[in-house]
């Protein structure tokens, strides 16, 4: 009894001088990243001169074939001139991918905002999830022509070649330089390749089933697309899941 009541006066004496012993508070969540201004009258304007080029595009597209189309066409439906369409476009087969550039930039934001405990295949279908979120263009009906386009039109299916390459290109040296202890350069492409290929190889499945010759046909549930389209990749990049696991188990 005097040696539990010795030890309750040292634990009083002890909590009256340093305050209640408790756990180590959670460290507090990373701030969010600053939201970007809203874009100005000049920026709205572009953005609408874009979409009619491109909306333009599709139609003409569409109704007269891709090829007999030319650039003259398209500025004439948009109701700009040539110089015009050359501030937005490089070229006519670029009308057919406006959303690449902004997939990519997606990507690479999510490799630089990674968690720490993030791997890299972890990250890249991150992005996938939040570039489905953003937009609904790979399940539209301009994804549905361009696949036709792609399947019948050499100059489409050249430029949706490059369009890959340069994509796997960029994400994968950025893939690199985040995880230089886990990923060389030649691993880094690899990883991208599958996650990619993945895409490209679901995304032709999936609009297979929708009608072609019907110009405002999409796939009918968005949700249910990207559902698919994210379990197809997560299983394609399943072995790179595993891999990291592994290695993460590994080095505790």
């Amino acid at each position: 009894m005097q040696s539990l009541q010795k030890c309750n006066g040292c634990n009083f004496a002890v909590t009256a001088y340093t305050g209640p012993v408790t756990a180590e508070p959670d460290p507090p969540p990373p701030p969010l990243p600053p939201q970007p201004p809203p874009p100005s009258l000049r920026d709205r304007k572009r953005a609408r001169v874009r979409q009619a080029l491109i909306d333009a595009a599709l139609d003409l597209f569409d109704r007269n074939g891709y090829e007999q189309t030319t650039i003259a066409d398209i500025t004439a439906a948009a109701e700009v001139g040539a110089r015009t369409f050359f501030n937005y476009f490089a070229s006519k087969e670029d009308l057919l991918f406006p959303e690449s550039d902004a997939r990519v930039r997606s990507t690479l934001d999510a490799i630089a905002a990674r968690d720490p405990r993030e791997g890299p295949a972890e990250v890249l279908l991150r992005a996938l999830r939040d570039v489905g979120e953003k937009s609904d263009e790979m399940a539209s009906p301009q994804a549905v022509l361009r696949l036709k386009l792609m399947r019948t039109v050499p100059a489409v299916r050249g430029r949706t070649l490059q369009v890959q390459m340069d994509a796997q290109r960029e994400i994968a040296r950025h893939l690199a330089a985040a995880y230089p202890d886990t990923l060389d350069e030649v691993k880094a492409a690899a990883v991208t390749g599958a996650f990619i290929g993945a895409i490209t190889g679901a995304l032709q499945v999936l609009l297979e089933g929708v009608d072609e010759t019907d110009s405002s046909s999409r796939p009918e549930d968005p949700r249910e697309f990207r559902r698919a389209l994210g379990e197809a990749t997560d299983l394609a990049l399943a072995p790179w899941m595993r891999a990291e696991q592994t290695q993460d188990r590994s080095t505790r």
